[in-house]
């Protein structure tokens, strides 16, 4: 206390802060840097573990044996898709209904921001449709979900037959403690959210829907399929969401732990993790892992369905079916048998999931960076910040004494007068804030009303109009520092 209460030694302080405070900016810099880079390197990361209890053990007995009933289904679902020329409502409405299941439909529309010139498309319609397979063994209170997305051209086909394989196969089942819906979702991220907001009954997004006339109960966790081959080499699992949004680490857990089991390789950001952890070559392998992670969650697009499941703090994953030109590949039966095992022991959980991490960082399936390990390397980037702003409101405080003031080998001190000089009024920084306030909210709100404004009275399209609002909202924004220079 007695060194910030002293005006001479807080002055010193200062002029020491001063005069470091480059070598600090760049020391800061580099630990943060070197941290990050380190959390790639094998000792620094911790191995997976189950926190669930419920999910500890993988020891279920499968019975999926229904692969070539799965490519069945795939072929009718392809060929009926073909001649609709679009999602066939109504050849999935009788099967779902054949299979035993409680079928609905949806439809919605969303009237694009940005419309698609080059296909002349203002508008995009479409129809969603889910079975609910009701549990026999408890009430509708809980729920889990398995979607596909019905893709243009002969995507995903492989996974529709799957899942109404996997839905014939669980009907037949009686130890279903949660009711669980196969949904087959059009036009991939807006069939989604449009199913979602009619679920909870909210609207976010302004998609136009008919509503919802069946649901089951709250929903635990969601899983999206993609598969477009009869066969796989590997499956690749996406867990980034909406913002960079992450489900709960012992869902991804619960992945690796069934592709281990029945020996399918299994993949994160594309890559296969190597065995040699201790070499140079592994370790560049995690980080780029981990710098890919990085970026996908810092652009805040959802890398799948899943993504928007997040929203609504709904765990869920992204598995996708990767056929490349391994020699050993694996058939239907044994991807539905690693789903069933899933969907088996997420119908054990007696909560949420909550107990393992939502922040994390993934050089691998088989490591993890908790947030406590890699928040100190941002930590480190924003202390430069810190010091920057230190540096700035120190230059210009008043106790900041010009170099003719300095103190000689000779003198006694600055005279009392200049150490009562008043500092700035805190008064002087609400200008710049306000300033920075009303900047942001005409970046968030101008960009919007101009765009209507614009197409409305000039020849512009919309994301002309976006882009030219955005650049006059910098343009004038340039004369900023100049406004608020003191």
């Amino acid at each position: 206390m007695g060194l910030l209460s002293d005006p001479y030694r807080r002055r010193a302080l200062s002029r020491l802060l001063l005069r470091l405070n480059t070598p600090l900016c760049i020391i800061s810099f580099l630990a943060g840097l070197g941290w990050f880079l380190g959390l790639a390197f094998h000792p620094f990361t911790l191995r997976i573990y189950m926190s669930e209890n419920a999910m500890g053990s993988t020891m279920v007995e499968e019975h999926f044996v229904h692969g070539e009933r799965a490519l069945s289904y795939a072929r009718e679902f392809a060929g009926h898709k073909k001649k609709a020329g679009g999602m066939p409502v109504a050849w999935l409405e009788k099967t779902m209904w054949n299979l035993g299941l409680e079928v609905h439909k949806q439809s919605f529309s969303r009237t694009l921001p940005f419309p698609d010139e080059m296909r002349e498309r203002y508008m995009v319609k479409g129809t969603n449709v889910y079975g609910i397979l009701r549990a026999p063994r408890a009430a509708s209170t809980e729920s889990l979900v398995l979607s596909v997305p019905c893709s243009e051209g002969q995507q995903n086909n492989q996974a529709v037959g799957l899942m109404l394989a996997l839905a014939s196969h669980f009907r037949g089942q009686i130890y279903w403690a949660k009711d669980i819906i196969f949904l087959v979702n059009e036009h991939d991220l807006i069939g989604m959210e449009a199913w979602l907001e009619a679920y909870h009954d909210v609207n976010v997004t302004e998609v136009h829907s008919s509503g919802m006339l069946g649901r089951a109960g709250a929903i635990q966790a969601a899983i999206s399929l993609e598969l477009s081959s009869d066969v796989i080499t590997s499956f690749d699992v996406a867990v980034e969401g909406l913002n960079g949004q992450l489900p709960n680490l012992d869902l991804v857990n619960l992945f690796y732990s069934f592709c281990q089991k029945n020996g399918l390789l299994c993949t994160i950001q594309g890559k296969l993790q190597r065995t040699d952890w201790d070499s140079l070559p592994a370790f560049v392998h995690s980080l780029q892992t981990m710098l890919l992670m990085v970026l996908k969650q810092g652009s805040g697009r959802p890398q799948g369905d899943h993504g928007l499941f997040l929203r609504y703090h709904i765990e869920a994953i992204t598995l996708r079916g990767i056929n490349s030109f391994r020699q050993y590949k694996f058939d239907m039966g044994m991807v539905g048998t690693t789903l069933e095992g899933m969907f088996r022991k997420l119908n054990n959980l007696l909560e949420r999931l909550h107990q393992s991490y939502f922040f994390y960082l993934l050089p691998s399936l088989s490591r993890f960076v908790s947030i406590g390990l890699y928040m100190p390397a941002f930590g480190f980037l924003i202390l430069i910040l810190v010091l920057k702003a230190l540096d700035l409101w120190m230059k210009l405080s008043r106790y900041d004494v010009d170099p003719d003031d300095r103190l000689c080998d000779g003198d006694q001190g600055p005279s009392p007068v200049a150490l009562e000089e008043p500092k700035p009024s805190l008064l002087t920084l609400v200008p710049p804030l306000l300033i920075c306030h009303a900047t942001g909210l005409a970046l968030y709100f101008v960009p919007i009303l101009g765009q209507q404004v614009a197409t409305q009275h000039f020849p512009v399209s919309e994301s002309e109009a976006v882009v030219l609002t955005v650049i006059a909202i910098y343009v004038a924004g340039l004369a900023l520092p100049h406004n608020t220079h003191r």
